[in-house]
């Protein structure tokens, strides 16, 4: 699977409480989380943001609470990838368990800057900066994990392949 969007780039750290705020978890309503996705930290994202776009971050993304809101805002905001040094690990397996996409990747952090245009082939890891002309490799996912994405979340996989083992 390949995808393809526009940069989306911010620092360490961003925490779960800045991806959907609190003051917005009295909903689980992917539509309206993706309207407040990132506001307290870009107030431009959530009207800016268009389908296929990635995020690219430092270290420890999605670090602070277990919300599963924050991938959910993220993916709902249209959001296809996200690329980073490091995930908080709770964030990283809710964002799987919801079919969002995320690599480790220090080259490509280093090397792509806001607003670059890159593409990302979630079967190989293969991350292409086609605003630099550059490639990075990062980690692929092992066959269970990739499937899970491919299915849309763990919930979806699970309907698509119950009883069959």
């Amino acid at each position: 699977m390949s995808l393809k969007g526009k940069v989306w780039k911010y620092g360490n750290d961003v925490d779960t409480d800045v991806i959907i705020p609190a003051r917005y978890l009295n909903t689980s309503d992917p539509k309206a989380l993706a309207s407040h996705c990132m506001e307290d930290i870009d107030g431009t994202f959530a009207s800016n943001v268009k389908s296929g776009d990635i995020i690219v971050a430092e270290d420890n993304f999605g670090c602070g609470s277990s919300r599963e809101h924050a991938p959910m805002a993220i993916k709902a905001a249209g959001v296809s990838c996200i690329i980073a040094n490091t995930f908080a690990r709770i964030f990283y397996r809710n964002s799987i368990n919801i079919g969002l996409p995320i690599l480790e990747c220090e080259a490509a952090v280093k090397g792509i800057t806001n607003g670059d245009e890159v593409e990302v082939d979630i079967e190989t890891g293969v991350i292409k900066n086609l605003t630099k002309d550059e490639t990075y490799q990062a980690k692929g996912f092992p066959e269970f994990m990739k499937d899970i994405i491919n299915a849309g979340g763990l919930v979806n996989y699970a309907r698509e392949n119950w009883g069959k083992k």
